[in-house]
């Protein structure tokens, strides 16, 4: 399969979203089993799923990252709709030097919120009404930043975005508006020396905003105060170089479930900081970008950014506890 001609670096491409991984440690029983690839996306046409959030009927709505489009696919492998972000002239995003649309977010009521970096005014939060409309910009973030992972707090009614150039956690109003840098910290920037990218994967889980740093691979979580400021930021697993996004396996647990792009590996990290591989490439990954977990089950998109024959897909598996 030719490779897009925007991907002829496809090394700073890829180490964008999480890549140069080291192995993680091994040893525990897996806790997923049954995967199963049920969707194959076109690399050609820039169907790269970089992020991901689920509908209540199980299905998958997926950010594909260089064809600037939101799809959603059902648990068969069907995708029933798109929607483009709007093109830009002379993208100029720090290191990938393309637009690309990246975090995804779903609200209750079915909206959702993406991040599309670009190296113009309209890197930012964008806003896709349930009804599937054209976009909007609801908030404008630095161009030469790169809003990577997008988490909601739908309780406070804010959004959190994870710059992974410039090593900040933004907070942003879900009715749009002003930014504010929420956290910031060396712990959340990149490593001059490594692929250039921090902070990455983001969540907000048991009154905590949980953040992955790719170069320094990092699990961080940082406490949410009552007035909704940044508590002090703690480190909870190291060791993780590489990493990309990452789900909680249940609301109530600290066990995560993360991508990590490089090594076409998926990782479950357990509270104290131990990790240890769940899925491989023979599994069917291939360099997977994000995690998600609904009831019982695991997905896992992979963009395929370093294989010799391209092959992003959709993987789903089996939670067998928690």
């Amino acid at each position: 399969m030719p490779r897009l001609p925007y991907l002829a670096g496809i090394a700073a491409t890829a180490v964008a979203l999480g890549v140069l991984a080291s192995a993680p440690a091994s040893g525990d029983e897996p806790i997923v089993s049954q995967p199963r690839v049920v969707a194959h996306f076109d690399f050609a046409a820039g169907e790269t799923p970089e992020n991901i959030a689920l509908e209540p009927d199980g299905s998958a709505d997926l950010t594909f990252a260089f064809a600037r489009q939101v799809a959603n696919v059902t648990r068969h492998g069907n995708i029933r709709g798109r929607v483009t972000l709007p093109a830009v002239a002379h993208p100029n995003t720090p290191i990938i030097h393309n637009a690309i649309v990246l975090g995804i977010a779903r609200a209750h009521d079915g909206t959702l919120y993406v991040n599309y970096a670009t190296g113009t005014s309209k890197t930012g939060i964008w806003r896709i009404a349930p009804d599937g409309s054209k976009p909007k910009q609801i908030a404008q973030l630095p161009t030469n930043g790169l809003p990577n992972g997008l988490a909601l707090d739908e309780h406070r009614g804010v959004l959190y975005a994870a710059d992974s150039v410039r090593g900040i956690v933004w907070r942003v109003p879900v009715t749009g508006g002003e930014r504010t840098a929420w956290a910031t910290a060396n712990a959340l920037g990149p490593v001059p020396s490594k692929t250039g990218f921090g902070a990455n994967g983001i969540k907000v889980h048991d009154h905590a905003v949980w953040v992955s740093n790719t170069d320094r691979g990092t699990l961080l979580r940082i406490p949410v105060r009552r007035n909704g400021s940044a508590g002090r930021l703690e480190t909870q697993a190291t060791g993780l170089e590489g990493i990309d996004d990452f789900a909680f396996t249940s609301r109530h647990a600290d066990t995560v479930l993360a991508a990590v792009n490089g090594t076409n590996q998926v990782v479950v990290v357990r509270p104290g900081g131990t990790h240890s591989v769940v899925l491989t490439q023979q599994d069917g990954i291939s360099n997977p970008t994000s995690v998600a977990v609904h009831d019982r089950r695991v997905y896992v998109p992979s963009a395929a950014y370093f294989a010799t024959e391209p092959d992003p897909n959709l993987l789903l598996a089996r939670l067998n506890r928690r």
